[in-house]
């Protein structure tokens, strides 16, 4: 269905930037797009897209943030260079889980919008 949709998409803007017609065909062309957008169903999606933009993209680079302040907190604290560096290490480690979780908290944020716009597309 996916590629249906891509020849749907790709032979409306071969007509679009090819035709003759025109600005008039053009705006009617525009004008029909804009009513397709603006129907419940396609912002229904897209506000779940921007949803997720707002959920699970932001969770990796806060896990990685996160990460980073455990490292610089454990490497500034007192002791010799050896024991500084464990404890960067040792916080390094412990922080990978939690941007492992992140990551994958994002790609299955990232499958399942995916999985419903294809969803809305083949409605």
């Amino acid at each position: 269905m996916r590629g249906k949709v891509g020849i749907v998409v790709g032979l409306a803007a071969g007509y679009v930037l090819g035709s003759r017609a025109g600005r008039e065909r053009y705006e009617q062309i525009k004008d029909g797009f804009l009513k397709l957008w603006n129907l419940a169903p396609v912002q229904k999606q897209v506000g779940k897209a921007k949803e997720f933009g707002t959920s699970a993209a932001l969770a990796l680079p806060g896990a990685l943030w996160d990460g980073a302040v455990k490292v610089t907190r454990a490497a500034t604290k007192k002791g010799t260079p050896g024991q500084k560096l464990d404890a960067a290490i040792k916080a390094g480690k412990d922080s990978k889980g939690d941007v492992k979780r992140a990551a994958q908290t994002s790609a299955d944020e990232v499958a399942r919008a995916a999985d419903a716009l294809r969803d809305a597309v083949d409605d």
